[in-house]
């Protein structure tokens, strides 16, 4: 059995729910979910340039599980933009009350 899912702090909201290459109806594509704390860890880690350590500080989790975080993020980006996929941010957060 795993271990439950640490809650993470997110703080910052997409301006938008759907990223898509022009031209296309959203309709005719596939999509990849982008969660939340994904988006965050793009944010904290490439935007801002955040050490992961720092980074991780700021989502409060471990360095480790931030690195996991940010790569699963960079291949869905990566997927999305060669295949031609549109990319569906989700605003669901496990925020630490």
């Amino acid at each position: 059995m795993s271990r439950p899912e640490c809650p993470r702090r997110i703080a910052h909201k997409a301006p938008a729910d759907y990223y898509k290459p022009a031209g296309i109806p959203l309709c005719d594509l596939d999509e990849i979910l982008l969660g939340a704390d994904e988006l965050e860890a793009i944010r904290l880690g490439d935007l801002q340039g955040l050490y992961h350590v720092e980074a991780a500080e700021h989502m409060r989790v471990s360095r480790q599980t931030f690195d996991r975080i940010l790569r699963k993020a960079h291949v869905k980006v990566a997927t999305a933009l060669v295949n031609g996929m549109a990319l569906r941010i989700s605003h669901e957060s496990k925020k630490k009350k």
